[in-house]
């Protein structure tokens, strides 16, 4: 006898449902928008690649790495541990990478076999990560950055008055920002 529940989420998989019997957020064919519904509009790296040439830098870890793109993408690209930890455990399967325990921790070096497919990388997968971006998106999230920067410092030393004033500036600079996608010159 089957369970009403998983009936229904195999008929959602016949009628084509994005999300498949396994309910929203995980879509085993890669389609649908994930978790958080927001869909991503930059061109994922290449991991594989990017670790490699990473690690053809110097010996590091895991999150380290992870920390590493993210820093050299400006943001644009954090590729999750998920797809970094069995990369590397793959690689290391390949005979790509090697490692060892360290305080705790797995550090990561290329082996020869490392590092000549590296060698073989005419650009960095974090170039082409941002490129495929663009310059707007790259420029827009370092500014926010600054931004929540400078906002978190005034709220966390400035006085009432001064937190109450970056909380006006705030909040205008959000209505002129909706003003532009509306054409708006009044909200400008």
């Amino acid at each position: 006898m089957r369970h009403e529940g998983f009936r229904h989420s195999e008929e959602r998989s016949r009628r084509g449902d994005p999300f498949g019997p396994w309910g929203g957020g995980y879509d085993p064919r890669g389609g649908g928008r994930g978790r958080g519904g927001r869909g991503r509009r930059t061109r994922r790296g290449n991991v594989r690649a990017a670790l490699l040439a990473l690690l053809a830098e110097r010996p590091m870890h895991g999150y380290e790495m992870i920390q590493e793109l993210d820093n050299r993408t400006g943001g644009v690209w954090r590729p999750s541990p998920g797809s970094v930890y069995p990369t590397l455990q793959l690689l290391e399967d390949e005979g790509m990478v090697a490692s060892l325990e360290q305080g705790g921790k797995r550090l990561f070096s290329l082996s020869d076999t490392g590092r000549e497919e590296v060698a073989a990388q005419e650009t960095a997968p974090w170039d082409e990560v941002t490129e495929a971006a663009g310059e707007s998106e790259t420029r827009g999230r370092e500014a926010v950055g600054q931004l929540m920067g400078a906002l978190h410092q005034v709220m966390t030393v400035g006085s009432e008055a001064q937190k109450a004033r970056a909380l006006d500036v705030v909040n205008e600079a959000r209505r002129q920002l909706y003003g532009i996608l509306a054409d708006d010159p009044a909200a400008e």
